[in-house]
């Protein structure tokens, strides 16, 4: 075996190295990890953070995959002839989009990833909130300013949890399974109610314990403006991202990513990261070098 071939298996042997203290204090840990937007689009991409998945399960970590899907929710109701509306980000969902939002997230998304895990040689379970209970949920009321006061603005089947019942994740994954978990929840009568992936992420890596929330989305992390310019921010407290929030360094879609990171952090989530699942193996990379390649959130 010629000197570079030697190189090449040493250099494969060092990150083995380097990620074992990692892959030690992590075995029996439960990961939540949120994926959307655009790193959902690629095929490959989806390839690589289940492969990822795949890794996490088999050197003993237990990880829950909490999935979006908006663009392909609203690509469908422009699809049916319904035109998409958003009240502060918020999509209004009545009875009839609802309808599409379980076709496309259940029917489509969540489908998909399941049969992606299973054709890498994992084990998935599909699940929505509405199993076992596992979200529950009330409709979200927002208030809007007007010349007197404040307004109640009807978003129709819009929630937010009120509960989190961890049951069915502890059963599915202690049998070996992912539980790949779509943000649709049960309202106070059993109706389906739409809620926000992020947030179903933070909660339920909160109900969970889980040593880490990890949301892949389609940016670097989290930026800060400076008088030079835009800065990376690779680790970043709570304190600093509220801060961030209130002073507007953090806005638009970033919000609801951050506000999720703060309320794992408040219930106990030990680490929070935002990464770039454009990035094939990302998950890999921030979980298990010393650099990372994203945001972590710390106390």
């Amino acid at each position: 075996m010629n000197l570079a071939a030697v190189n090449n298996l040493i250099s494969k042997a060092e990150v083995l190295v380097e990620a074992l203290p990692y892959m030690r204090a992590f075995a029996g840990k439960y990961f939540v990890v949120k994926y959307g937007g655009q790193a959902m689009v690629s095929e490959e991409l989806m390839n690589s953070v289940v492969v990822d998945l795949i890794l996490l399960k088999y050197i003993g970590i237990k990880p829950v995959l909490v999935h979006g899907g908006g663009k392909e929710v609203s690509e469908m109701m422009r699809q049916l002839g319904k035109k998409p509306q958003f009240i502060d980000g918020l999509r209004v969902t009545d009875d009839e989009t609802m309808e599409i939002v379980e076709m496309v997230l259940m029917g489509k998304v969540n489908s998909h990833i399941v049969s992606l895990l299973n054709r890498q040689g994992g084990k998935a379970v599909g699940l929505s909130g509405r199993d076992g209970e596992l979200l529950k949920a009330r409709r979200k009321v927002l208030y809007k300013p007007n010349g007197s006061g404040k307004e109640t603005v009807d978003l129709g089947r819009v929630g937010e949890i009120v509960r989190v019942n961890p049951e069915l994740i502890h059963t599915v994954s202690d049998n070996g399974y992912i539980p790949v978990v779509s943000s649709i929840g049960s309202g106070p009568q059993g109706e389906s109610l739409n809620i926000n992936a992020d947030h179903v992420a933070g909660e339920l890596a909160a109900a969970l314990q889980a040593e880490k929330l990890i949301i892949l989305t389609d940016v670097e992390g989290i930026y800060r403006q400076t008088g030079t310019g835009i800065e990376f921010i690779s680790e970043i407290t709570g304190r600093e991202a509220r801060e961030l929030i209130r002073t507007g360094g953090i806005n638009g879609g970033m919000i609801p990513k951050v506000e999720s990171c703060l309320q794992a952090l408040d219930a106990g989530v030990n680490r929070i990261h935002i990464i770039d699942g454009r990035i094939e193996h990302s998950l890999l990379l921030e979980i298990f070098t010393d650099a990372g390649v994203g945001t972590m959130v710390t106390r």
